[in-house]
């Protein structure tokens, strides 16, 4: 039997639950995947809640300079990126590396990405971006492979409240990102706040090797190993795409006609071709049964409903952002309140909300279907929509500044949205994929990310606005409403067809 039709592997003994009396059952390995990736958000949410400040700071301030909707713009390219880059992120994981070495080279260029950014001068900015969204897409849809070899297939509710209390656990991490790094960079300096972050991915690699030895060779070897053939495929295919692109861009930055556009034009493309053809390829692959093609069929349906949930969350780190800084009321006591520091709402709301969810998927079992739960989350992400129009049209009315308890309240809404729909989300993609594409079916749910994150990143900026109106988010908000309505009324067929 060669490599390429081995059937996958067994979960690692190690990772598999320990049962202790009046507690849920946890992996061994738990607290090593849970060190890494509290890190790993650390690094992410920090940098994250400083980009669209640092882009939009004047030269004088140590900043990029650039227009509102320019800053949305990269915002929403670095995001599409990261998520884009999580579906060969899964397939290197699958085919070529195994689970756990991909999330140790992913945390790898992680790291070397937020050192890039920590250093002085808009040179290393594009190299940044581009090693952190590289590594982040192969470590994020591999950590979840590893998170989900603790379950059994057949664990569905077990998985979700898993899911959700790593997603919880994560979050206090996520809490103090937006403060520490935050305070760093609009007080220090940026590139102090981005060589925080850099920090940040250096100590979760360090904790991630020491707890290798929880890991198993199950996960060290991909599940259905390439061929010689299809890695030289892929190597010279990967090679020549790079080149292409770098030649047409290096011209164009030669004639002067460089634009961020262009950048967003590829990522959006790529964003809607790439799921496309790899919805195609894995539904026609000989190694799926008619039950497996059936699943990933339906699960169209919510990938779509991610890509419209992510194009509205993600504005939360950028559009929201914008309004904090520039129409709310940030004075305490004399002290103004660094715009960055409002994104640890997002977290805070997670950590408030997650044991609730987590204890109610763990109740409800099968009754509630993945369906149910992502219109839950696309609800509570529109109403965050709608408060944030009432926030902008007050702030019109008054032509001042608004009262930071409605952005609040908002973030909050935003987090709770989050909480209800990401790791349910990625716990879906796991029951659905076929055993050895689980890693692909993993990035294909955060590829929705991508193709949301390049939506949301142009919503403003086709407005014409530099500035969110009370109708840009109203607009929106209702968008988002109505889609969870729709996917609560198809809840029933979809559950018989995806089986979660």
């Amino acid at each position: 039997m060669t490599a390429s039709t081995q059937p996958p592997a067994a979960p690692a003994d190690s990772l598999r639950p320990t049962a202790r009396p009046g507690r849920p059952a946890r992996p061994r390995g738990f607290t090593t995947l849970f060190a890494t990736d509290v890190w790993e958000r650390f690094s992410f949410y920090g940098m994250s809640a400083i980009l669209v400040l640092y882009a939009t700071a004047p030269a004088a301030r140590g900043g990029l300079g650039m227009s509102n909707e320019d800053a949305v713009a990269l915002f929403g390219l670095y995001m599409a990126a990261v998520f884009v880059s999580s579906v060969p992120g899964g397939w290197i994981g699958d085919r070529l590396t195994g689970a756990y070495r991909a999330v140790l080279y992913g945390g790898i260029l992680i790291a070397l990405g937020h050192l890039s950014l920590a250093l002085p001068g808009r040179a290393f900015l594009w190299p940044g971006l581009l090693l952190i969204a590289v590594g982040t897409g192969m470590l994020k849809p591999n950590i979840a492979t590893l998170l989900s070899t603790c379950y059994a297939p057949e664990d569905r509710p077990g998985r979700d409240s898993g899911f959700a209390v790593f997603y919880m656990s994560v979050q206090v991490s996520a809490l103090a990102a937006p403060i520490v790094v935050g305070a760093a960079g609009e007080g220090l300096g940026w590139h102090a706040g981005f060589a925080l972050a850099a920090l940040g991915m250096a100590t979760g690699l360090a904790q991630y090797v020491r707890g290798a030895r929880h890991f198993g060779d199950a996960v060290r070897a991909p599940a259905r190993a390439a061929t010689r053939s299809q890695r030289v495929r892929v190597l010279w295919g990967g090679g020549i795409a790079a080149a292409v692109l770098a030649v047409g861009y290096g011209v164009d930055a030669a004639r002067g006609t460089f634009t961020l556009g262009h950048v967003m034009a590829l990522v959006g493309l790529s964003t809607v071709a790439v799921p496309v053809v790899f919805f195609r390829r894995l539904i026609r692959n000989p190694l799926l049964s008619a039950a497996e093609r059936v699943r990933v069929a339906a699960y169209v349906w919510l990938f779509l409903a991610s890509a419209l949930f992510w194009a509205m969350f993600l504005q939360g780190g950028s559009v929201f952002a914008l309004f904090v800084k520039e129409s709310t009321d940030r004075s305490v006591f004399g002290f103004t309140v660094p715009a960055s520091w409002f994104q640890s709402a997002v977290p805070l709301s997670v950590l408030l909300t997650a044991p609730l969810f987590a204890r109610l998927w763990r109740r409800s079992g099968d009754r509630v279907s993945t369906a149910a739960k992502f219109a839950l989350g696309m609800a509570f992400t529109g109403a965050a929509f709608v408060v944030m129009a009432v926030a902008a049209w007050r702030a019109a009315e008054t032509g001042g500044q608004v009262l930071p308890t409605w952005l609040m309240a908002a973030f909050l809404l935003l987090g709770a949205g989050e909480v209800t729909f990401a790791p349910v989300g990625m716990s879906a993609a796991t029951a659905v994929a076929p055993p050895a594409f689980a890693g692909q079916t993993v990035g294909l749910f955060w590829l929705a990310g991508g193709l949301g994150g390049g939506l949301g990143g142009n919503a403003l900026k086709a407005t014409g606005h530099a500035s969110p109106s009370a109708a840009y988010f109203l607009t929106l908000g209702l968008v988002t409403l109505s889609a969870g309505a729709a996917l609560f009324l198809a809840r029933r067929p979809l559950m018989r067809r995806l089986g979660v």
